[in-house]
């Protein structure tokens, strides 16, 4: 019995006055599963992941996550909905640590108020316990342990990218979008990630989706696989389907996917 549609996206247009960035793409994700976006550069994948992060407005479609219509929600409830992120340029508060790097991460997830907070009482006491031991425990997930009371400043990008897939897990996303995780990461970290992914889809049941130019891991890690070209979606299926695509090798400049 194959598992429930997580992530519903149906016909989704978007249009920036006379350019089009998305035309009539569908595709479902199912619960657990490992989807690799793929496409050249400008194909449409980050507007796409835009619009699931509520930055952009579909000019058309409509997305379903979980059975409710996130195109109902407002960017800043994205998070609490169950949906995390990374962003292909990593973006961390320098001067704090790693611990309180990914403890930012689980404010959507707090029950007290900033009146609350600013009183430091007993309920507030132990969210903060929590939050630090929430943290801890997945920075041991994504290999930073003995680094939490680092300076985010001063780690190199590889470990800096870390941190951020911590702190995206903090808020307990069902769906946990990585755009172009493996991006400025050597062979040794590039093996690392993607253990790293397995593991956390394995242990932690999150449903990814996984936007990347590294050919070679999409089609390692990926469950199902969806290729995008100017905007509009031109296969769908396994990576060996996708790979062996005629349009999808078009799109790629004729060469063959390695």
């Amino acid at each position: 019995m194959s598992a429930p549609v997580l992530l519903s996206i149906s016909r989704l247009g978007v249009r920036f006055g006379g350019i089009v960035a998305l035309s009539d793409v569908s595709f479902d994700i199912r619960a657990g599963q490992i989807c690799g976006l793929i496409g050249p550069n400008g194909a449409g994948k980050t507007t796409l992941f835009n619009c699931l992060s509520r930055l952009y407005q579909p000019s058309e479609g409509d997305i379903v996550f979980c059975g409710r219509r996130l195109l109902d929600l407002a960017v800043h409830e994205i998070a609490g909905a169950g949906i995390g992120r990374t962003f292909q340029n990593v973006a961390l508060f320098d001067t704090l640590t790693v611990g309180e790097n990914i403890m930012l991460g689980g404010h959507c997830t707090a029950r007290s108020g900033f009146l609350v907070n600013a009183m430091e009482t007993a309920a507030v006491r132990e969210e903060e316990r929590d939050l630090s031991q929430r943290a801890a425990r997945l920075a041991r997930l994504v290999g930073l342990e003995g680094r939490t009371g680092a300076r985010v400043a001063d780690l190199p990008f590889g470990i800096r990218k870390r941190v951020e897939l911590a702190r995206a897990l903090m808020a307990r996303p069902r769906l946990l979008l990585l755009d172009e995780p493996a991006a400025g990461l050597n062979h040794e970290e590039l093996t690392g990630l993607q253990q790293q992914i397995r593991r956390l889809r394995d242990e932690l049941g999150v449903t990814v989706l996984l936007v990347e130019h590294h050919m070679g891991m999409v089609m390692n890690l990926s469950d199902t696989v969806v290729a995008l070209d100017f905007g509009r979606k031109i296969a769908e299926g396994t990576p060996a389907q996708v790979q062996a695509d005629p349009e999808v090798i078009a799109a790629y400049l004729g060469a063959p996917l390695e």
